[in-house]
Formats: C-alpha cells, structure tokens, sequence
C-alpha cells in the first residue's frame, strides 16, 4: 500500500467533505447505523475470530475486556450514533462577527480540522465512534486499530465506507491502515494529516509525540483520584469509590487513587475496604492506612501507574493542600474528584486541581463524550489548547476567518487622511 497516495486521496476527499451540509451528513449517519444493524451476525463472527485469537495468545484481561464486541454493544454503537444526528452540525457556525468598516464584514466561522489520524487499541467501539464523530464533523480520518481486533476492524470500516459512499459521502474519505509499519510512515505525512490522537498505552502516546510533526491531541494515561474530604457524607464516599473503581476498571477514567483526609479515615476506611473488597478489588495502602485496615502495602510506584484493573492505592492526607499536592504531582490531569459537604473546600479543590475534568460528589466515570452529551468522544484530551477533556464533536472543529468587502483596500486605511475602522459588533450569521 502507498501510503502517501492513500493520505492525498483522503486529503482530498476531506476537501470536499468539509463542505456538505448537515443533512447530507446525517443520512450517511443513518445509512451506517442501519447497515450495522443488518450485519450484526457477520460482526459478532469476525470478533469471536479475534477474541479466540487473543485468548490462546493470553491478552491481558483488560484489553480481552475492551476486545469483545458482541450484539450489546452494537446495539449501543447504533444508538450513539441516533445521539449524534439529534446533535447540532459543529462546523459552520458564526463564532465571532464584526463591521471593519461599512460594507467590511468580518466573520470567525467553524469548520472541519480537515484529515485525522487515529491509532488506537483493542476497542472496536471506537473505530465506530471515531469515524462518525469525524463524518459528523466533516473530517476524513485515517483510522489503524491494534492488531488483536483486525478481523473485526475490517469488517466494521467496510461496513462504515460501503454504506457512507452509498449515501453519497465523497470515496476515500475513510481508510483503514494495516500494520504497524503503516504507523511510522504516517507520523511523517505532515502535508496531508492535519491531527493525530492516539489512544493506547503511556509509553505509546509518548512515542507518538515524541516522533511526528503533526499536532498530537490525547492523553497519556489515566491515573484518577477521589479525595474524601472530612466533611463528606460517609455513605456517599463509599458508593462513589465502589463506582469509580468497578462500575468498569479497564478504561482511562477509572479510578486509581483514593486520598482519605485523616479525620474521617477512621469511620470510612472499613466500610470502603468492606464494599471494594466485595467486588473483588485488591487494595494497597500507605502506613497510615495500614493501621486501620489491614491490607498490603502500597510503594512509591504505586501512585503514579494506571492499574487498568481492580486494584486501588490508599493514602491518608493531614489536609485539602496535601491532597491537591498530591494529584498535581502524581496524577495525569484526566479527571479527579472530591467528595465533601463543605462547598469552599469543593471550591478550591475545583479551581487548584490541575485536570482536564474535575468532579464533586460524582464518580469519575461520568467523564466520557456520551456521558457529557457531546456524541461519544475520539478520547480523552489532557492537553490546554484547542480541546480539553472528552473530545466529541466541538473538539474536532476549528474555525477560519471570513472577509466580506466591496472594494476597500489597505492603502485607504493607512496614512495621514486614513479612514477609521468602526469595529462593530455584528449580531448576525455569516452570509455573502
């Protein structure tokens, strides 16, 4: 495969994508919705090809986990995408308007990034969300998934192009890459790709970043705190920590860490270790917490890994500062969260927690594009440009500057008689 003459192909349909209105994007949606319906059974084959393959290899439960992609769950994928057409078109909007002058409209309107790179890991799911969040959003998207979901990667980018060209979605603006010498090769095509975000392991994302031209949108790991506040409600910390860290352990908003201020450890450490342990969870603690529960020690390695699975840290802090010292220091900026009755302490901990989604008295699963009504996510963005947090749709837009004149030109605005720019404000779309 020429993967350069592929991502000028994708190039160009991107051209011509960014252009089409919202219905025109919307039936598309509906067509793939439908198809995948229809081939359901093909699906769920393709993926027990896959999940066979990945057990007799002994993939780590976590990403077995991610890996299955059974009627369930297609028939979630089929309902975010009903979700996303309900959603407004991102591009297109009026951002910004201003009279420059009589008959000298400026006007800052979205529109799409153009072509996006996605390498992610073992999720079919996401193959699914990421190219109808970029279809919705008028990209074209080069998508390489891992290897361990490659029959049912195939089938579904098949399905998603078939059905897309059908409806009338510009050819090539979707292509699945193969092998992961194809990922190499891309991080070198900065002329054609406008965006890379890779979802995958620390290490991964890091490579990426360190090894490419192109802007990079991700983040790294997902190592999430809960800090229970000695003004919390006991009952409340408890079924927050037991959702965070079980409702589903394998996936970046998890949680990893659980800060206990040490007036409340007392009465909640028993009954907390009583619930995680109930589902399972093994828990590793500082000293302090070791005097009031017996459970195995945590080291110094402990707070800074993403476990990915059920296992939990456990520190008691003296103080709201030593929490919040902590998370800035050892956390990935991904989502933290207090719980607390004390509204000035939620207050800080919101404003000095330096995160991308920072919660009170809620599980850090709640941060996720589906949850947060932006029609699912291509990930999760730690970064402070452009996109931060879930990135759905209003996350793969930028915008361009619009000039509408009747003839002015520089020369008359500068100089000793040079006309005067108005500067208006404009409550007006833009239109020619």
């Amino acid at each position: 495969m020429d993967l350069k003459a592929v991502a000028q192909s994708v190039k160009k349909a991107s051209i011509r994508l960014s252009a089409f209105n919202a219905k025109r994007k919307n039936n598309a949606l509906k067509a793939i919705a439908a198809a995948l319906k229809k081939r359901t059974a093909d699906i769920v084959k393709a993926n027990k090809q896959d999940l066979n393959k990945a057990a007799s290899e002994k993939i780590a439960p976590a990403l077995l986990k991610r890996l299955k992609f059974d009627e369930s769950k297609i028939e979630d994928v089929c309902s975010g995408i009903k979700n996303l057409i309900k959603l407004d078109d991102p591009a297109g909007k009026t951002l910004y308007a201003i009279q420059m002058d009589k008959g000298l409209d400026l006007y800052k309107v979205s529109c799409p990034i153009g072509v996006i790179g996605i390498i992610f890991e073992s999720r079919p799911d996401a193959l699914v969300q990421i190219s109808t969040l970029c279809l919705k959003s008028g990209n074209a998207c080069l998508l390489k998934g891992g290897a361990e979901a490659a029959n049912t990667n195939k089938i579904l980018f098949e399905i998603i192009r078939d059905s897309s060209i059908k409806a009338g979605i510009p050819e090539n603006w979707i292509q699945l890459l193969q092998t992961r010498a194809d990922v190499q090769v891309i991080l070198e095509l900065d002329k054609y790709i406008d965006l890379i975000i890779p979802r995958g392991s620390n290490e991964f994302v890091r490579y990426i970043m360190d090894n490419t031209n192109i802007p990079v949108l991700g983040h790294a790991e997902g190592i999430c705190h809960i800090y229970v506040d000695s003004k919390a409600d006991i009952d409340m910390a408890v079924k927050i920590t037991v959702d965070g860290k079980t409702q589903y352990a394998a996936v970046c908003n998890a949680a990893e860490t659980l800060l206990v201020h040490k007036d409340i450890a007392k009465k909640f450490l028993p009954l907390v270790k009583t619930a995680l342990e109930a589902k399972d969870v093994e828990l590793r603690g500082c000293e302090k917490t070791r005097k009031i529960i017996n459970i195995k020690r945590a080291s110094g390695k402990d707070w800074s890994t993403e476990y990915l699975t059920e296992i939990l840290s456990i520190k008691i802090v003296d103080s709201l500062d030593e929490a919040i010292e902590h998370i800035n220091t050892y956390g990935s900026h991904h989502t933290d969260i207090i719980v607390t009755q004390n509204k000035v302490v939620a207050a800080d901990f919101l404003e000095l927690v330096d995160s991308a989604n920072v919660f009170l008295n809620a599980s850090t699963r709640f941060s996720d594009g589906y949850r947060y009504g932006l029609g699912a996510e291509v990930g999760i963005s730690t970064n402070k440009i452009h996109a931060r947090g879930p990135v759905g749709l209003e996350g793969l837009v930028i915008y361009k500057w619009k000039l509408i004149g009747s003839g002015q030109i520089v020369a008359d605005y500068s100089g000793r008689d040079a006309k005067q720019f108005t500067h208006k404000k404009l409550k007006k779309d833009f239109h020619i």
